[in-house]
């Protein structure tokens, strides 16, 4: 049971909407070993996770999986179960799993759902060798492995403060993306985005936090606004404390004058030895120290959010109660074993320690450790009641008395906090403070949440939601209008077509696709950035205010999609050529799955934009959340017609019009001779480019005035769409640099290339090495139907191909060609461009594949401007050819030495 690979899926996925492990599982030895046959092993699982009994897998009933393992079950869809199993026993309660087998005999696909990619993907290894030890008999401590993988999982995950406020966002509608392995956390996306680490937002000032750090100047200013503090001073000495406590009256407290969590915080100090202890204690690390007047009462916490108390606790200190048989010791023990307590702040309690202010405090009760207090006795472990030391706290919001909030509030804005945790000292909470010489003791910048959200007793309290009532208004979900375009071909083209129409009503745009990353007019990555990760990167940046995707076959496969909702998702088409036979996916229909994660991603208030007449991408629309919108070139379309009768939405041409329609409604928006980029209409793919990214303007709430002006306005020249069919004169020969790659693209531009007049045709080409070799052996073919001489060239993407195999396919194609009666061999993609411009003769057309788009591209535009006359032109402009008079430059660069050649 080798696993040979992991995928962490964290976007909407082939398998479900949230995030899923897909492990690639080889069974080896067992692939027929059927849990049935396998002696023993039924047994010694279920009574190692007997609560697995609540899987109903299949039969969809209580007991169901065990069930399937007295039929007999196959042990990819046991460790899926079992993965699960153990995740949920440590804490992160998920349900989702699926295993089906690949291509590969006994090679399975092992799908389970998690919260923490860490702590799952150590579940997973884990549940791999509970199952081996099941199948051979050895033994196994299934107790230990969950306490380990608990611990794995509350050190992954996001602490209780970031998971309350991370929570009450996922339940509006905020989309949420931690940045680190801590608790910083973005909300929203783009331009509308805030930030959260753990319960201090963007808006937390730095000034006020600084402020609330220094107790003795928190202190100051508060008495300076008139809210009632205690009485204290700073001290620099054991000696000097004492003096102190002595100017104040004991009891006294001695504290760290900059801490947290109450940390060395000593209370109800009466003597000297008291009092000097506590010093040291204090100062441990170099801290100053503070001495200040003990208030009595009982310890509050009051949490302010903006401008009101939104949630009140009364906290009790870490204690123990006697019962005449066990130590002090064993009675922290027991306390301690309470699932709820943890090492940290992740769980709802923290567990109590018994440190030097533990002793100093048992001390004063005449007690250590190992004392044995009678039967009920309370035995005090700390004085503070702060959770971080093993306190307990009980919700007394509906009781705190208005007079007090205010003060708490008021305190707040002294410091400067928008969130604070305030600390009150009052006999009764119930009454103003000062009448009863009650205090606020500390303000406290990123207050813990877990006491209000899990109180020891009483009610929880929604503060999570409270704060992201102070970030985002009501009905805003910081979220920024997106548009995701996925399919075959056209990908590219029609995602930077959408975000000019976005540009041109005065959007800052983010945009990925096969060029690079794009914010504005700036180019932030280059290369092949149509994937998950460089999406996420865009909704990252706080300058975006509305983004397009291009998202591809591979990077859905390897991670899912870079967000979790879009506004617009479009499919150009679905054709062979595209990586069929890589990462499991053999079949256009298995291609279909793939691609449809983007229309399974459209918000229900969105659309999906299908291409009416590819039968494989208008069955989509029932995967769809939201509405739809078609779009075709022949306005006869049956599923057109249907889906207008229902009041649907189109977008279709007629006569040379583009027609935006809805129902009966039509509405013209421009017509095809003044889109550039479609040449007068005359390139189909490109009508169907503009077509698509026409419905998603519109479906984006685009006005159509500026959709007109934004296809009007958009040429396909090497600015606006490089490598996707630029048109070019150069040298007298008519030059096509296009990015087709695959048998389909091949296709849609050669049904362009026939328009053309030119009697000598000329084309350089070459695959990458992970196609399949029937598709280099069809594409070979369908060049040597239409052009005279073939430039076959091989670069560094051969993956994992011998050199010249490549070629060797096209060659075999090209055996039977039709026209090619010149076929030329070169190693590397600008030798091969350099040598057919070099050779090119006027009145020629010669097709450059940009396979790899920024290098050929910047070649032409070198070659342009050092070698040869040349210019962008449009379609219309070739389809009357030079005539073939020799061109100076032109002929003399032909008379150069050529490169060494195969022919």
């Amino acid at each position: 049971m080798e696993i040979q690979k992991i995928l962490t899926l964290r976007g909407p996925n082939i398998w479900a909407n949230f995030p899923v492990l897909e492990a690639w599982v080889d069974l080896g030895e067992l692939k027929d070993s059927p849990s049935d046959e396998l002696p023993g092993f039924n047994e010694r699982l279920m009574s190692w996770l007997p609560t697995m009994i609540e899987h109903r897998c299949s039969i969809g009933e209580r007991g169901g999986f065990f069930e399937r393992l007295r039929r007999g079950t196959y042990p990819a869809h046991i460790l899926e179960h079992v993965t699960l199993e153990l995740q949920s026993l440590a804490g992160s309660t998920v349900g989702y799993g699926r295993a089906r087998e690949t291509a590969t005999e006994g090679v399975y696909k092992v799908v389970v759902e998690f919260e923490e990619e860490s702590f799952a993907k150590a579940a997973l290894l884990t549940a791999r060798e509970l199952c081996l030890a099941a199948i051979h008999d050895r033994p196994f401590d299934v107790a230990a492995e969950i306490a380990r993988l608990a611990e794995l999982n509350q050190d992954a995950r996001l602490g209780p403060s970031t998971r309350a406020i991370v929570d009450a966002a996922k339940a509006r509608g905020i989309p949420f993306r931690r940045l680190n392995a801590g608790n910083l956390v973005q909300l929203g996306y783009g331009k509308r985005q805030r930030r959260i680490w753990a319960a201090e937002t963007d808006r937390t000032s730095a000034v006020a936090e600084e402020i609330a750090q220094d107790k003795d100047l928190t202190r100051a200013l508060l008495r300076t606004a008139g809210v009632p503090v205690p009485e204290g001073r700073p001290v620099t000495s054991a000696d000097d404390a004492w003096t102190a406590a002595l100017e104040l009256g004991v009891p006294v407290v001695v504290k760290p004058r900059f801490g947290n969590q109450g940390k060395n915080v000593a209370t109800y100090l009466t003597t000297e030895e008291q009092v000097k202890a506590a010093y040291h204690t204090a100062a441990e690390g170099g801290y100053s120290v503070i001495v200040e007047r003990y208030i009595p009462g009982a310890d509050y916490r009051l949490l302010i959010v903006g401008n009101r108390m939104v949630a009140a606790a009364r906290r009790e200190p870490a204690q123990v109660i006697g019962d005449s048989v066990h130590t002090v010791a064993e009675l922290v023990d027991r306390v301690n074993a309470d699932p709820r307590r943890g090492n940290d702040h992740a769980t709802p309690l923290s567990k109590i320690r018994l440190d030097a202010v533990a002793m100093s405090v048992l001390a004063e009760q005449g007690l250590s450790p190992t004392a044995v207090p009678p039967e009920g006795a309370r035995v005090l472990i700390r004085r503070n009641g702060n959770l971080s030391t093993g306190g307990t706290a009980a919700d007394v919001t509906d009781l705190v008395h208005p007079e007090v909030a205010d003060r708490a509030v008021e305190a707040a804005r002294v410091v400067g906090l928008d969130v604070a945790g305030v600390d009150v000292l009052a006999v009764d909470v119930t009454l103003p403070l000062e009448g009863q010489d009650g205090a606020i003791v500390e303000v406290n910048a990123g207050p813990g949440l877990r006491m209000h959200v899990e109180p020891s007793s009483g009610q929880p309290r929604p503060v999570g939601e409270a704060i992201v009532g102070t970030m985002f208004a009501l009905g805003e979900t910081g979220r920024i209008p997106i548009a995701a375009v996925t399919g075959t071909n056209g990908k590219t083209t029609t995602t930077r077509l959408i975000a000019h129409l976005f540009e041109s009503q005065g959007n800052l745009l983010g945009m990925t696709c096969t060029d690079g990353i794009f914010v504005g007019n700036r180019r932030i990555d280059g290369g092949d950035c149509s994937g998950p990760k460089s999406a996420r990167a865009v909704l990252f940046n706080p300058l975006v205010e509305a983004a397009v995707f291009e998202c591809a076959r591979g990077g859905i496969l390897r991670e899912g999609l870079g967000f979790d909702l879009c506004d617009v998702g479009v499919v150009t088409n679905i054709a062979e050529g595209d990586h069929l036979g890589v990462g499991g996916v053999d079949t256009l229909e298995q291609l279909a799955k793939v691609k449809r994660c983007v229309v399974e991603a459209v918000a229900p208030s969105g659309y999906a934009v299908l291409k009416a007449d590819d039968p494989l991408v208008a069955a989509m629309a029932e995967r769809c959340p939201g509405k739809i919108i078609y779009f075709a070139r022949d306005e006869a379309d049956a599923v057109v017609r249907s889906h207008r009768a229902q009041g649907g939405r189109a977008v279709l041409v007629r006569a040379g019009a583009l027609i935006a329609a809805e129902g009966p409604g039509e509405t013209i928006i421009t017509t095809l001779d003044r889109v550039p980029l479609t040449h007068g209409g005359r390139v189909a793919f490109q009508v169907e480019n503009v077509l698509a990214a026409t419905a998603a303007g519109w479906a984006l709430g685009i006005a159509f005035d500026v959709i007109a002006g934004g296809l009007e306005s958009f040429a396909a020249s090497f600015r606006h769409v490089p490598g996707r069919f630029n048109l070019l004169e150069i040298g007298g020969a008519t030059v096509i640099v296009d990015y087709g790659h695959n048998a389909s693209a091949l296709k849609s531009l050669l049904e362009a290339v026939e328009q053309f007049p030119h009697a000598r045709r000329s084309v350089v080409y070459s695959a990458a090495g992970d196609r399949r070799d029937c598709d280099m052996i069809e594409q070979g073919a369908l060049l040597g139907k239409t052009f005279d001489r073939v430039i076959l060239y091989e670069d560094h993407y051969r993956r994992g191909r011998a050199e010249g195999e490549i070629i060797a396919l096209f060659r075999q194609g090209l055996s039977s060609a039709a026209r090619a009666r010149e076929i030329v061999e070169i190693q590397g993609a600008v030798q091969a461009v350099e040598t057919a411009l070099r050779t090119a003769q006027p009145g020629e057309l010669l097709v450059l594949q940009a396979d790899e788009i920024d290098e050929t591209v910047e070649f032409v535009k070198r070659y342009l401007g050092q070698q040869a006359p040349g210019r962008e032109i449009q379609l219309t402009e070739a389809l009357t050819p030079a005539s073939p008079a020799p061109i100076e430059p032109a002929v003399a660069l032909r008379h150069q030495p050529e490169p060494q050649l195969v022919t």
